[in-house]
This record gives structure tokens, sequence and C-alpha cells, in this order.
């Protein structure tokens, strides 16, 4: 919003306030100042601020309210319009004729007048100037007037051709009503487009006949053009929930709309209706007004906050400390001077340091707890003037087991090498996955569901960075997935999901570089869950619910000890990563956060084995075996035939090749050994080794290879 530096003068005396200094007022008192502006207009220069208000301050979205909060926070009078102390018998004159016929929560109040003898349409000078200073071109009609009483008091009129309105409905006496719409119809608007109106849509009507949809446009039928000479203006306040469903529902928003979604209050309605007439009667002496259709006014009585001082003081702090490091603090006269300022009614008592404050009804919206009282006292006595200072802590907050349960696990991915990645919980319909929880009222159609999992997102992550040619991303992330039905039984969970692999590596330096494979991506989640000290199983995965994302038959679902599912691991779906151009070697897995955390619970005094100070002794057994003997029962067979001091046994290499029998494989195993109690000798494990080598040979027919 623009707003003129010489307008706001007119109503409140900024002469001697420095441009800096009233920035600077503006800018704490929660009016952001995007940019000063030098404008010539008629040979003279003015300066004009274009200004940012927040939404929920409808009161200061006009040039007489911005000129009311000035003047509060510069501790200065405003002036009072003359219009405003005029208008005084004709409200009472609006409240005798005044009846009820609109639903209050639609529409408080409503008026509309006929305005006749309206020959001359030319605006005058000033109004054009201040025009171009708030950055509207003038048009010299009838639409010049109806943007400048916008601006200067912030309420949005509707012009209609009364003789037009007339004609079509064969007679001059009718009264105006807000109603909802019947059935479906057509309403073609001022701008030119036919809408399709269904029964959600509200209506100002004449005798039953549509002129206009309530708070956003007029029918083209009655619109108003250049010939028009005599109106029928209508003033009202629309409720603002209605007025942004309508316009949302049409797709269409107008700078009438705009306003009454904001919650415009109706505190100053009459008076700047009666100073549009007052206006328009400039160039026409012989106009005459007359009052078609008032709606009953509910008087608003303010309502009432309590506010303590101590509660002041403890939200703000002190404004001083002196050199013995005694702080003081806004003292209770200066706080009611505060209040007056800011034109609310209060009642200070002095024994238990309380206001009673009244707020008025312009602020209703956004003054209705006392920390917003406090607020506003803050804003005028200036933010930067209260003592910076850090709470005093008596004792510090116990890690819970959720946050223990995490950071735990952070530690362990990240020293496997993986970065925590952090994605929206909001994504599209269909990302991968059929997300089903769909938000009723989304911003963006690719943020319109909850996400049901946490690797459609990993995988996007990776596919950009590739195609933007940074290095594969191997990450995990916390979130939360949904599922059920919005409507009846909705189940939020927390997950940690990973992907990674999808790069070359080489484990020595004589070797070539060769992707990640699936027995050393699953070492890889192994080694996670033993530095975790948790004990999992691993079962074929079975459910459809991923057969998208994950190869059909490089998947799988991890279980805790206790029988509960932990998630699911496995090779991305080739047929995906062919789709997205990225590496079939990826693999993925998300697990359920809420049964680690039960699970590292259980297991939290970790059990340590002694240390042995003996050296080690390493063997190497190379033999070829049947394809159709596990290693699990390899290991279990020399573990149990191997003495006491077999502490360790490692997959060294497995090979099959042109050399090597089919259906047969050549194994390499690292046989480790150690005492607790004695240095061993090589010749004592040397025949532990040949008695490993003969049970292998008779027990799987192996054939040793030297």
């Amino acid at each position: 919003m623009q707003i003129s530096l010489r307008w706001i003068n007119e109503l409140v005396n900024i002469e001697t306030v420095s441009l800096d200094d009233l920035i600077e007022k503006l800018t704490l008192g929660g009016f952001e100042v995007e940019e000063i502006l030098e404008l010539e207009i008629d040979n003279q220069r003015q300066t004009v601020l274009d200004i940012s208000a927040t939404a929920n301050r409808s009161d200061s979205l006009s040039i007489q309210g911005f000129s009311i909060e000035i003047a509060a926070l510069l501790d200065k009078s405003s002036k009072t319009s003359n219009y405003s102390v005029q208008n005084r018998e004709w409200q009472q004159k609006i409240k005798e004729l005044s009846s009820s016929f609109v639903n209050e929560e639609d529409c408080s109040p409503f008026l509309s007048v006929i305005v006749e003898n309206l020959n001359n349409k030319s605006v005058p000078k000033w109004i054009k100037h201040k025009l171009l200073s708030s950055g509207i071109e003038p048009l010299n009609n009838l639409l010049d007037f109806q943007n400048y009483i916008l601006l200067e008091t912030g309420y949005p009129f509707a012009f209609y051709d009364f003789d037009e309105i007339c004609s079509q409905l064969g007679q001059s006496e009718f009264k105006l009503s807000v109603s909802g719409n019947e059935g479906t119809q057509d309403f073609l608007a001022s701008n030119g487009i036919n809408y399709k109106l269904d029964d959600s849509i509200l209506l100002v009507k004449a005798n039953e006949r549509p002129i206009s949809i309530a708070g956003i446009i007029e029918n083209q039928d009655f619109s108003y053009s250049q010939n028009t000479d005599s109106l029928l203006i209508e003033g009202s306040i629309f409720n603002a929930a209605q007025i942004r469903r309508q316009a949302r529902n049409l797709g269409l928003r107008t700078d009438r709309s705009a306003r009454y979604e904001k919650a415009l209050k109706d505190t100053y309605l009459s008076e700047s209706l009666y100073r549009l007439i007052s206006l328009l009667r400039i160039s026409n002496p012989s106009l005459t007004c007359k009052l078609n259709t008032a709606n009953n006014i509910s008087q608003q009585t303010p309502k009432s906050i309590r506010l303590r001082y101590r509660t002041v003081t403890e939200i703000l702090g002190p404004t001083e400390k002196d050199s013995k490091n005694e702080f003081s603090y806004i003292q209770p006269n200066v706080i009611s001077s505060y209040l007056k300022r800011l034109k609310f009614t209060s009642h200070y008592n002095d024994s238990s340091l309380t206001w009673d404050v009244g707020i008025p009804y312009s602020r209703s919206d956004d003054i209705t707890r006392e920390i917003d009282l406090i607020e506003e006292i803050g804003r005028l006595h200036g933010f930067n003037n209260f003592v910076t200072t850090l709470p005093k802590i008596k004792t510090i907050g116990n890690e819970d087991s959720s946050y223990k349960a995490r950071k735990k696990i952070t530690s362990c991915l990240l020293n496997l090498g993986f970065n925590e990645l952090i994605h929206y919980s909001l994504v599209n319909e269909t990302t991968f996955l059929n997300n089903e929880i769909r938000l009723i009222n989304p911003l963006l159609s690719d943020c319109s569901n909850l996400r049901s999992s946490l690797l459609p997102n990993l995988v996007m992550t990776v596919q950009e960075n590739l195609n933007q040619g940074n290095s594969f991303v191997e990450g995990f992330e916390y979130g939360h997935v949904f599922s059920g039905d919005i409507t009846t039984e909705l189940k939020e969970q927390e997950y940690v999901a990973g992907i990674f692999g999808g790069v070359k590596t080489k484990l020595t330096w004589s070797d070539n570089a060769k992707p990640l494979t699936w027995f050393e991506a699953k070492g890889k989640m192994e080694q996670l869950f033993r530095q975790l000290n948790l004990v999992v199983s691993w079962e074929t995965y079975s459910s459809v619910k991923m057969r998208e994302i994950l190869h059909p038959y490089r998947s799988a679902e991890l279980y805790s000890s206790n029988g509960k599912i932990l998630g699911t691991f496995g090779q991305i779906n080739p047929i995906l990563a062919n789709r997205l151009s990225i590496s079939p070697e990826i693999y993925l897995f998300e697990f359920n956060m809420d049964i680690i955390q039960n699970r590292l619970q259980i297991n939290q005094l970790p059990i340590y084995q002694e240390y042995s100070s003996y050296p080690k002794i390493v063997k190497d057994l190379s033999f070829i075996i049947g394809q159709d003997i596990t290693f699990n029962k390899l290991r279990e067979v020399l573990y149990c035939n191997g003495t006491q001091f077999l502490s360790e046994i490692n997959l060294l290499d497995e090979y099959r090749g042109s050399s090597i029998p089919e259906s047969s494989t050549s194994l390499c195993l690292q046989l480790i050994f150690q005492s607790k109690n004695k240095t061993l000798e090589n010749r004592q494990i040397d025949t532990i080794v040949k008695d490993l080598q003969l049970l292998l040979t008779e027990e799987f027919d192996a054939i040793i290879r030297e």
C-alpha cells in the first residue's frame, strides 16, 4: 500500500518528524517500509512510502486508519474530519428506518442509498493527485470516487445503475436483500465473464433479481456507465470466511473482495458512505440522496481484558540497568498512557496492579488475549528500548527416550557415511505410491496429500542431484508417514529411511571399481543393527505396497526379536531406475522408529566382553564347496570344531568362474584364533586348521585349495 506523507499530514501533524525517525517507528511498530518513493505530481514533489501491514490489521488498511496508528506511535493527536460530525443526524435516520432482513452471520450491516441528478462526473483535481500518489491512474469517472473512498476510509462501495434496475424490474420502488443462490444459474459479471453459480454463492438481490455476487462483483446488466445519472450505492460488511469461500469457488478475486477477506469492521461505514455522497455533491450541487435499504445495525459492546502489571514486566523485561546491575521496569502510569494513545478504555486498580481494558470493536479480531495487549505496549514503547537478558535456567531438561534413540541412530548412520536429509510431509497424489490421504484445502497440487512413505522423496532427491551434475547422495531422513482414512481413523507414525549405493567403488587398490552388491548392502544394514545392539531377522518381502519402488526379488522385511515388523530393505526396482535414469544398484531402507526406540530401551545395558591381552593368530582357509551349502551352516560347524581358541570367522572372498566346477563356489575364510589365558603357538593352531580342513572334506565334500 502506497502512503503519501502529505496526505497523512492532513490528518496527523508529522512535519516536525524526520523521515528516518518515522520509518524506524513504523518498522518497530509492525509496519514494514518496503520502498521510499519520490513522486512529482503537478510540479510538486511528494514523498510516498510503500508499506506492508499485517493481515490481521484491517483497521490500518486506509489513510484514516493508518493515520490513527501513526498518531499512537508518535504520541500525537489525530484530526477529526468534519463529515464525521455532520453525519450524526444522518446516522439517527438510518437507525429509525432500518429493519432486519439479512442473516448477521453473512452480512452486517447493509446500507443502500439512491443518488439522483448526478450530471457531472468529473473528478476534482485534488482527488486525482491523491490517487496518483497512491499508485492509481485516475480515469476521471465514477471509478475514481470508488477508489478514493476505498483509499481514504478502507470501505469498498458498489455502484449500480438505478434507472437500469427500475427498467428491468418494471417499477421504481424496490428493496435490496442478501440471500443464497437457489439451484444453479448463470451470472454475467461486469468483467464480461459468465459464471456458474451454485448453492454456496451469496447474492445481493433487488426484488429477487440478482444484481451482484455479494462482496465480489456486480451484474453486467446493472453496471453504471458514463451516461448514468442516477446511482444505487451499496455499502455493506460481509463475512470474511464467506467471501474467501465464494472467491475460491468462482476463481475470482477483486479489489472489493480482497478487503472483505481481511475482516472489515463497520465502525465507520455510515460515515464513509456520507463522505462518498459529499464528494459526489462537489460537482453536483443539486444531487439528491434517498435511503433505500438499511439492515439493523447491532450495537457492539467492547470486550474487556484483564491486564496484570506483573505479566507485563515478566514478558517485556526491564527497560534499564544501572551501574549496580539493578533493573528498572516500565511504570504503570506509562502503561496507562499507552492504552489511552491506542484509544483503549481502561480502569487501573492500584492495589492489585491490574487494568480492566476495554477493546474497541475495530481491534476485536487482533486483540483477544492479555499477551496481545502486552505486544501493543511493547510496540509503542519500542522493543529496542528493553534490556536484552538471557533467562536464568535453574535445571537442565532431561533427554527423553525418543531423543536418545534418534541421537544414537543418527550417530550410527553418520559413521556409516550418510547425510541427514529433510523433505516436506506434503506430496502429490501419486509419487510412485498412492498417497490416499488428501487435504481438503491444498495450496498447491504438488502438496495436496499426506505422504505414506519416506522413500519416494529420497529417490526424487537423488534424481535431482544427478540431473544437476552433483555426486550421488547417500542420505537418511526422519519423518512422519500417514495411513488410514482421514474421515474415520488416521494413523501417524515416525519412520527413519535412507538411500545408498549407486556409485562404483573398490575395496582394494588392485580391484576394479564396481557397484555395491546386494550382500554388501545387506551387510551395511547388519553393521547398523550391530552398532545399535539390536537382533533382527530377515524374511522375504511379501507386501505389495512397495512393489513399484523395491526390486521384486531383492527386497526383505525385517523383524525385531519380539516378532514385530521393523521395516523394509531392498534394491530399487530396475523399471523405476530406468524411468528416472538413475543407477539400478541403489538400496533403500525404511524402519519404524517406535519399535527401534522400544528395543533400545530394553537393551539399555550393553554387555561387555573382557578384552584379551594375548596376540591373535590369523589363518586363511580356501576351499571349493557346493553352492547349496549356506555360509551360516559352514560357520556353525567350524565354531563347534575349532576349539575354544577360534574366536572369529570372516568371509574374505567368494569366486565362481571357468576354473571352478559347475554348481560349486570357491570360498576364502579368515580364521582368527586367540586365547584369554596364554599366548598361542603356530604349531598348535596349524593342527587345528588341518583338523578343520579334514572336517570340511568329510562333511561337505570340500576341495581344499593351497
